[in-house]
């Protein structure tokens, strides 16, 4: 009777294996965030970095990142989700730790003896010129071994996703494991400043960067396709497959394994489906990195509350809060569509989509709130944040929608380089523009703003409208539902 019970009554083990991808998810954003956390108050004043040394980090990260994008895909959709992803992770996880070194390794090329030495170089001189070029050049170095790695776990945790949940289901669960991204983003200002500033900021990328081995152990043990995992009943098999017309989800799954054809990468370029998808992360995820790599600096510069202090701890603490809770909510939205008003997922998608796109309107107000306290554009920020990842959550929902499951990670994977280009526009451009805007002063206004303040409020004003103008054109792209079939 009880042997009957057990395999009558569905197995939940899709959701560890959310619970897995949220965990890579959230190390892959502290990863990330260690060196915006760092930068301002303990990295910069080592090798006399300004706005625009930054902006050209995180820019030529972004291409690296968009670059790796176009291969990881294919790469995780050829080597296999398991191995696929433990290299991933494994690579990221070193480029992570090799931030550690570059202060000493710009300690033996400049002929200092001490990071103090490096310090108390005089600003704006040749040798400070130097220091700032070498260390540059070090961090772009560790951030391309970094962005190769990460390039990965996208791709391999959509396709997963795909593997493990019904259509009607994919999006709730990836707004789940993409939540790992706030939450890393979240727990990062909480724990990182107070790392750099008990065990220095190189400690800080070599703790955050051991995190990632500690998750390799996990996933070796635990995951496998569903057919051949010990933890999936044939009744969680069942639900995985109810999208399928067959009556034997294991031999769906068998095909779906071995057999199933892939689409070559040149030939995913000729579908409108892969375009709309393109848009959709070329106008929206520069802005999500865009906060995700300047507000630390942004509440330093605007409001003096540096990193490691009480007040910036807490306005970034706040933001990734309002992120993490409400982004979780949007990921159910297309269920609701579909289970209670009969929407296809596609359809119901595009409508959460549609509602989502409006909330970054809000950071129009970002920086007039703010002139009354900083807790306006944190809140503000926090709510187009949310509304950010619970597009994002859709939008990678929709290739599944779209697309053979044996493509999914290619499609994501060239996604995920065009949001990769977004982001380098934004963050070199921002750098770049800051900088100026700040030797400009009072001589550079915009809506009642002077010098670098009027240069956020442009910034602010450019990320607000991005969703709406990248959504009417995926629309148009793809206005009805309309899956590749492989023959």
């Amino acid at each position: 009777m009880n042997n009957t019970i057990r395999h009558s009554r569905m197995s939940k083990f899709r959701w560890v294996i959310c619970a897995l991808l949220f965990l890579a998810t959230t190390v892959n954003y502290m990863d990330r965030q260690v060196l915006s956390l760092t930068w301002k108050d303990f990295i910069s004043p080592e090798f006399h970095w300004t706005d625009e040394h930054y902006g050209i980090i995180t820019a030529w990260f972004s291409i690296f990142y968009a670059v790796a994008n176009l291969f990881a895909g294919k790469f995780i959709d050829w080597m296999g989700t398991k191995k696929g992803y433990l290299i991933a992770i494994f690579v990221w996880s070193l480029g992570a730790c090799l931030h550690a070194g570059c202060g000493w390794v710009a300690m033996q090329v400049e002929g200092y003896d001490s990071l103090e030495a490096l310090r108390m170089v005089r600003a704006g001189s040749d040798a400070a010129v130097a220091i700032a070029t070498i260390s540059v050049f070090l961090f772009l170095s560790c951030r391309l071994v970094l962005a190769v790695g990460e390039a990965g776990n996208f791709p391999a945790a959509i396709k997963v996703t795909a593997e493990y949940f019904p259509k009607k289901d994919r999006a709730f669960a990836t707004s789940i494991f993409n939540s790992g991204a706030s939450v890393g983003a979240l727990a990062a200002p909480a724990v990182i400043p107070l790392l750099a500033r008990v065990c220095g900021w190189e400690m800080a990328f070599v703790i955050i960067g051991v995190l990632g081995f500690v998750w390799m152990g996990f996933w070796i043990v635990l995951y496998d396709h569903p057919y051949s995992s010990k933890y999936v009943n044939e009744a969680e098999l069942n639900y995985i497959y109810q999208d399928e017309t067959t009556e034997n989800p294991e031999e769906v799954a068998k095909k779906e394994e071995c057999e199933e054809k892939t689409i070559g990468l040149l030939k995913c370029f000729t579908f409108r489906q892969t375009w709309s998808f393109i848009v959709g992360k070329l106008f929206t995820d520069g802005v999500w990195w865009f906060f995700l790599f300047w507000a630390p600096a942004y509440f330093s510069d605007q409001y003096g509350y540096t990193s490691d202090s009480l007040m910036g701890i807490a306005l970034i603490f706040t933001l990734y809060v309002i992120v993490t809770v409400l982004s979780i909510g949007g990921g159910y939205l297309p269920t609701y569509f579909v289970d209670k008003k009969g929407m296809n997922p596609y359809i119901g998608r595009m409508r959460a989509m549609l509602i989502f796109a409006c909330f970054p309107v809000l950071g129009l107000l970002a920086q007039p709130l703010g002139q009354y306290s900083a807790w306006w554009p944190a809140i503000i920020i926090g709510l187009l944040g949310a509304g950010h990842q619970a597009w994002s959550a859709n939008l990678y929902s929709t290739i599944g929608d779209m697309f053979p499951k044996s493509t999914i990670a290619s499609i994501t994977g060239i996604g995920a380089m065009a949001g990769g280009l977004g982001s380098f526009a934004i963050n070199r451009g921002s750098g770049a523009f800051f900088t100026w805007a700040a030797a400009q002063g009072d001589a550079f206004t915009f809506m009642g703003f002077n010098g670098k303040p009027a240069a956020y409020m442009i910034v602010f004003s450019i990320c607000s409208v991005a969703y709406l103008l990248g959504w009417s054109i995926m629309k148009a792209l793809v206005p009805k539902y309309k899956p590749i079939v492989v023959e």
